[in-house]
């Protein structure tokens, strides 16, 4: 396109001119500089350094009640706090879960397999012992297999219908750890296998048909294949679980085992006056316990998550660092911490 005459046109794909050099004996001062990029500050929000500042108050209030009230008797809390009987209930509590646990989740990965069988009679009866066991109180449980010697004197295995080949004495079988075990077990296995059945199935289906495409067996595309992208949903709901049945087996007390619970109630009634120091050294240890499974808990579904997020998510301690490295910036440009 021709421009008329006289048009001065720009040619803006040439470069621009230079400033013309200094010649000696120029006095004129340096050429202005542009001027400078103004830096974006965040956005300033008092609404949530208020709330900060009341949290910390309220904090700050319920530890000086903690610690100044003496109707918490501290001194008798470091008494019973590591005391043999203490110690020994704690014992108890650790086994009666570390055999729930392991027993429940097994049972939770039958039942899960069998309901999502094509046999309908194992779906059903899948269904039913999932249903059963989740309406029923756990307490029922320990109790009605406290007293299920009423009810059944002799176990026995043989033929069914038919001479029986070997015969137990059910009072003597059934211990009261024995008797706290299964009850603990038959109930977590019912909520372990809605877990696991809901790992399972949050698997891609283009996975279950990759791998049979590629003829492999069964068992073998549930263990390498399902079974580790199921883990990144199981672990996390398993070990609410597995927290919840921590706290769970102070129910035991009512079978006569004397739990962590069961021996701070024994002292409590020995001790009248020490209730309130015995039941915060079990509080406090209950905590000890949820807490521990909650940092391995961290741990596991960052392993895990390898292969499903680009960044491994950071380890407390390295949240720690980043936020003491960047708490003076913070600081002076007036951002929430």
């Amino acid at each position: 396109m021709s421009e008329p005459p006289g048009t001065a046109v720009s040619d803006r794909s040439a470069p621009p001119a230079r400033a013309p050099a200094k010649e000696p004996g120029d006095v004129r001062g340096p050429a202005p500089r542009p001027p400078a990029e103004q830096r974006v500050l965040p956005l300033r929000r008092p609404g949530r350094w208020i709330a900060t500042a009341v949290v910390l108050v309220l904090a700050a209030q319920i530890g000086h009640g903690l610690l100044s009230n003496p109707f918490f008797q501290w001194d008798r809390f470091g008494y019973w706090f590591v005391r043999p009987v203490i110690l020994d209930g704690l014992l108890i509590t650790l086994e009666v879960t570390a055999y729930s646990a392991v027993l429940g989740l097994l049972g939770g990965i039958v039942l899960a397999l069998a309901r999502l069988s094509g046999s309908p009679v194992l779906r059903a009866v899948s269904w039913t012992y999932t249903w059963l066991f989740r309406s029923v109180p756990l307490i029922v449980v320990l109790l009605f297999l406290y007293n299920f010697s009423a009810l059944y004197r002799t176990l026995s295995l043989g033929v069914p219908f038919g001479p029986a080949f070997l015969t137990f004495d059910e009072s003597r079988l059934a211990t009261d750890m024995v008797v706290a075990v299964v009850g603990l077990s038959l109930n977590e296995a019912a909520y372990a296998s809605e877990v696991v059945r809901a790992g399972i199935l949050s698997v891609d289906q283009g996975q279950h048909e990759a791998a049979a495409a590629l003829g492999l067996p069964k068992r073998y595309q549930f263990a390498r294949i399902v079974l580790p992208q199921a883990l990144r949903s199981v672990v996390p709901n398993y070990v609410n679980q597995l927290i919840g049945l921590i706290k769970g087996t102070s129910l035991v007390f009512y079978v006569s085992l004397l739990d962590l619970f069961g021996s701070v109630q024994s002292m409590g009634s020995t001790y009248p006056g020490d209730i309130v120091p015995l039941l915060l050294v079990a509080t406090v240890w209950y905590v000890i316990l949820t807490s521990v499974v909650s940092v391995v808990q961290f741990y596991v579904e960052r392993y895990y998550s390898r292969g499903a997020l680009r960044i491994v998510p950071a380890t407390p301690v390295q949240k720690l660092r980043a936020a003491l490295r960047h708490l003076p910036a913070r600081i002076r440009t007036g951002a929430t911490p």
